[in-house]
Order: C-alpha cells, then sequence, then structure tokens
C-alpha cells in the first residue's frame, strides 16, 4: 500500500495585495465579511461594511500600509515566504509545505489544489496564531476544513493547537527580544497583543459566569477559561516575562487595534503608553506577542504610531522588538510543534483517521 503522502499548510491571516485603495478595499471586504470576525446580523454587518467601513478606512488602510511596504511586498507576506521556505528545508522528506492566507492571497483553495497536486493525501495544519480566537484560528481552520471536504473523499487532517504556552515558542519569542531590550536599556516592557471584542470573550463562556466576570478572572489559566483569548495573552505575556527576568513592575500587557465603538479587551495599548510615560517610564520596548511575523499592527500601528504617542506623552524612546519573523529559533519551534501534532495524532489511530473538527474557541 502506498503510504500517504504528507503536507503541512502554515495560514496566517492575510494581507492586501498591494498598497493601493482599491486592492486594501477587496482584502478588507472579503476579512471583515466573515460572520466569525464582524459577528453581527448580516444585514448590519452588509450596512456597515459597504456604507461606512469600506468607503472610508480602506484610503486610511492604504496609506498605512505605504508606509511599511517594501520592495518585495508587505512584511507579513515577505517574512510568511521566508518562514514558508525554511519550514519547507528543514522538513523536507517528511512534509511538503505551503503557505496560505485566510484572506487574499495565496488562498486556502489555491494552497490545498497546490499539495493535492504534489500527492498529498494528509495534511497537517498549523494557524499561525499563537492565541486561539474564533475571529483568528477558528475562521481558519474552519475554512480550512471547508476547502478540504469540498472533494467526494476528504482526507486525514489534523490541526496543530494553539501554542501560547508552549516552550519551544516561549523561548523562541525570548531569544529574539533579549538582546533588543538590553540594547534599548528599556526601563519597562509592555505586551501589547492583538484585541477582540469583549461580546467574543463572552460568547465563548457558556455558563456566563466566568469570563470576564471579575478583574482577576485571567490572572491564572483554570479550567473555566483555559481556551480564553484573553487569558491565554495573559499566561503568554507571564511566562515571557519570567524568562525575560522582568519584575512584578517592569512590565504589563494591553491590546491593541480596536475598531469600533463597542467594548474591546482591555487595557487599550493607546491608553496604557501615556500612562507608562506619566508614570515615569523613559525607555519602553513593546512585544507583540499575538504576531509571530511582523505586519501592520507592529510596525504601523505600534513602532510608527505608537512611538509618536509615547514620545508625546513625555518617553524618551520606543522600541518595538521584533516579531519571530523567520528567526531559526522559531523555525525549530515550528518544526517540534509539527512532529508533536504527528505523534500524538498516530497515538490515537481514531482521531488520526477522521477530518479534524473545531472544539476550541477564543
Amino acid at each position: 500500500m502506498t503510504p500517504n503522502r504528507k503536507g503541512l499548510l502554515l495560514v496566517n491571516l492575510g494581507t492586501p495585495d498591494a498598497p493601493e485603495t482599491g486592492a486594501v478595499r477587496r482584502y478588507l471586504r472579503e476579512f471583515l465579511s466573515d460572520a466569525r470576525v464582524l459577528d453581527i446580523h448580516p444585514v448590519g454587518r452588509w450596512f456597515l461594511l459597504n456604507c461606512i467601513i469600506l468607503p472610508f478606512r480602506s484610503p486610511k488602510s492604504a496609506h498605512a500600509y505605504r508606509t511599511i511596504w517594501t520592495k518585495e511586498g508587505s512584511p507579513l507576506m515577505v517574512h510568511s515566504r521566508a518562514l514558508e521556505a525554511a519550514v519547507a528545508q528543514r522538513l523536507a522528506g517528511e512534509y511538503e509545505v505551503e503557505l496560505a492566507m485566510r484572506y487574499g492571497n495565496p488562498s486556502l483553495p489555491d494552497a490545498v489544489a497546490r499539495l493535492r497536486k504534489r500527492g498529498v493525501t494528509d495534511f497537517t495544519v498549523m494557524p499561525l496564531y499563537p492565541q486561539e480566537a474564533p475571529s483568528s484560528s477558528g475562521s481558519s481552520l474552519a475554512r480550512t476544513y471547508e476547502v478540504l471536504s469540498a472533494p467526494w473523499d476528504v482526507p486525514n487532517v489534523r490541526a496543530v493547537p494553539a501554542f501560547h504556552d508552549h516552550p519551544a515558542f516561549l523561548d523562541a519569542f525570548a531569544e529574539v527580544a533579549r538582546p533588543v531590550i538590553t540594547e534599548a536599556r528599556a526601563d519597562h516592557v509592555l505586551f501589547s497583543f492583538h484585541g477582540v471584542p469583549e461580546r467574543h470573550i463572552r460568547k465563548s463562556d457558556p455558563s456566563g459566569r466566568y469570563c470576564l466576570a471579575s478583574g482577576g478572572c485571567c490572572d491564572v489559566l483554570t479550567d473555566e477559561n483555559r481556551h480564553c483569548y484573553r487569558a491565554q495573552c495573559f499566561a503568554t505575556a507571564r511566562a515571557l516575562a519570567r524568562r525575560l527576568g522582568l519584575g512584578p513592575e517592569g512590565w504589563s500587557t494591553s491590546f491593541q487595534s480596536r475598531l469600533g465603538r463597542t467594548p474591546w479587551v482591555q487595557p487599550y495599548t493607546d491608553v496604557v503608553l501615556p500612562e507608562l510615560a506619566a508614570r515615569g517610564v523613559k525607555r519602553l520596548a513593546v512585544m507583540c506577542p499575538a504576531f509571530v511575523a511582523d505586519c501592520l499592527e507592529t510596525v504601523e500601528e505600534v513602532a510608527i504610531r505608537g512611538r509618536e504617542q509615547f514620545l508625546a506623552s513625555g518617553g524618551e524612546s520606543l522600541t518595538l522588538v521584533p516579531s519571530l519573523n523567520s528567526h531559526p529559533a522559531w523555525v525549530e519551534a515550528v518544526v517540534r510543534l509539527v512532529r508533536e501534532s504527528a505523534a500524538a495524532a498516530t497515538s490515537s489511530p481514531v482521531a488520526a483517521a477522521a477530518p479534524a473538527v473545531p472544539t476550541r474557541a477564543g
């Protein structure tokens, strides 16, 4: 019997094809049409998207992309392609590797088609989001399962779980951050994560009694909140602070990129930055451990606009710690996570023989 040929899909969120209003509009339309992202009534979503967001946000976002675009393309695409190449080299002979974006290009259907053309019948999907959330990992997995189950014969498929507390991920980020923080002589480190609406967190707590019910609900991971995005972010920050040897007053956590008027998870990064300056923090280092590749949210939102805000509030310097990108330690971490996922599936023949079903929610 011919053995199954294995393929690995590395899935990230996506990026426009160009820093132009038309390309950004197409990207935002696909992104914000997703009911797991903009989870409101379809009629309201259509109106908000077509009458408010696309006409007004597309030109502004295009301008922001132009400030970070490189000759090779968007930072997210450049770093993701570099990671794809490095992982493919490390897993040569074990896996065929393809990069896919949940929105935009390279699309999930195209990436799956390329793997199928190379004879892949056994798929491993690795969403490149350390913390799990319905609007990121949940949406990416749901779309991947939809694409893979379209043919009559559904292939074997498994997903690499969220790795917010995995030692390989944490060690890699600490290795990247340590020399940058030292060189910057930072007197405080801010861990800034991508935000989500509070309603996303509450919808993932069927009991309605735990998530966001108290100020300390995310202080530790428990059975009640172990799949909560916000709790996982705080757990990542605590683990990185320990690895970096930061004292209790030497670091804090915040959430960026909120959109609209509804409450998002707090504290907000753009509120925390001037507060830190007012407290006397002069040299701030910012890490963004929700992103494994530098992108609009890290380079433009933090390193450009965040720095301007911090300096205007009295700070002396703000240094963005680069993301993992294609750092060798991160490449090795990805390889380890993929192999561990395969080993876990092998030890459970029933699970390995059936398509995976998304069970995690943020």
